[in-house]
């Protein structure tokens, strides 16, 4: 299809297009996502050597917009009940990852950014720790290639096993928060699932990605650097303040909801734009010992924190 569409002024008509779509309430966050994905491979992304700093922007600025959706007592519940499953499951998955990597012989910067990326929040944790460990090139673009590849899995899988499992609102978006690895899959699984279960997932997940500063800490020590600067995700600040100020500015309860649907559809732009920027070439460059580390990670993580929440 690429050779019908070779016109560049064409291609970014056609990308601007759906992207505009994907603001629209008939797409949902599973679609946004394949559509980009869909684009990517058939007509190729005309934009993509400039969409990853408006990506991250574009996620933080809906995440922030979906803290007018919250009163803080939702918060705090939400953070409390998930703080347990969050430490246990960071502390398991950081250890067995790194006996994987021992196991599969795998370079230690790598495996260690899977480990992080599977424990924390996927993209973000990757970009946190990899100044400090100071892996290659090739090693963040894997990681992150993999991590970005399972995240598209959970967002069409997730959803299908929490109605099979008839699991409530707050299991599964507390199990979203745990389960998956990068924000934007979190919250666009629980959107999917309702409206509770969005709440719930926002909060918990971005309670879960302050543990970037604890674990960027430990790394330091880890691998011994004394120079290297940590990332604190400051945006969770934002989304807090958001939270406080529609619950104690009543008159702000005549926005919050069209705040909240604009969020919304940033997020699925979110996902369309991420879905853009893979293609098969980036699929084949994964190599079998990292994706079955991943994998293997991303289950029991998955079934560990699913069975903690159902029993």
């Amino acid at each position: 299809m690429k050779d019908f569409i070779q016109n560049e002024i064409t291609r970014k008509v056609f990308f601007i297009v759906l992207a505009v779509l994907c603001l629209t309430p008939f797409i949902s966050s599973p679609i946004a996502l394949a559509l980009g994905f869909a684009l990517a491979v058939f007509i190729g992304n005309p934009f993509e050597k400039h969409l990853h700093q408006y990506i991250h922007l574009l996620l933080q600025i809906s995440i922030v917009g979906l803290g007018f959706g919250l009163k803080l007592d939702e918060a705090l519940h939400a953070g409390k009940t998930g703080l347990m499953l969050t430490v246990v499951s960071i502390v398991t998955v950081m250890v067995l990852g790194y006996f994987l990597g021992k196991l599969f012989k795998l370079e230690r910067p790598l495996s260690y950014l899977l480990s992080a990326g599977t424990a924390i929040c996927g993209g973000s944790a990757i970009a946190a720790v990899s100044p400090i460990i100071k892996p290659n090139t090739k090693q963040i673009s894997l990681a992150l290639a993999i991590v970005f590849t399972l995240n598209s899995v959970a967002l069409f899988v997730y959803p299908a096993i929490g109605h099979l499992l008839n699991l409530s609102q707050e299991q599964f978006g507390l199990w979203c928060a745990v389960g998956i690895h990068d924000t934007s899959s979190v919250v666009g699984a629980a959107s999917k699932y309702g409206d509770e279960a969005l709440k719930i997932a926002t909060t918990v997940k971005l309670a879960r990605a302050l543990w970037i500063i604890p674990v960027s800490l430990i790394t330091m020590f880890i691998f011994k650097s004394k120079d290297s600067k940590i990332k604190i995700p400051w945006f969770i600040g934002y989304f807090i303040v958001a939270i406080l100020l529609n619950t104690y500015f009543p008159f702000l309860d005549r926005f919050s909801t069209s705040i909240t649907v604009l969020a919304k559809s940033g997020l699925n732009l979110t996902l369309f734009l991420i879905g853009s920027t893979l293609s098969i070439q980036t699929l084949k460059s994964i190599g079998l010992k990292p994706l079955v580390m991943a994998i293997i990670l991303w289950i029991t993580i998955s079934v560990g924190s699913l069975l903690y929440i159902i029993y």
